[in-house]
């Protein structure tokens, strides 16, 4: 499964280290992604995400529901 948050879609980018002397070498940033069991009450089922740390702040303003269908619409 890829590295891409699939509440808000935050993935991996590219960068630079710099060192002390400015030279520059490429590097990747990785979103703080965590797989998370949520619980569903309309269904009564678990959904498995695989989250940022953003979209477990989104998924407690809004609720599971909310997020879900804004999902799959």
């Amino acid at each position: 499964m890829a590295r891409v948050c699939q509440v808000t879609g935050k993935k991996v980018i590219t960068g630079n280290h710099v060192s002390h002397s400015n030279r520059k070498t490429k590097r990747k940033f990785h979103p703080n992604l965590l797989t998370k069991r949520f619980f569903v009450p309309e269904t009564g089922e678990y959904v498995t995400l695989k989250v940022s740390a953003a979209g477990l702040r989104i998924i407690n303003k809004k609720g599971i529901s909310a997020v879900l269908k804004d999902l799959k619409a």
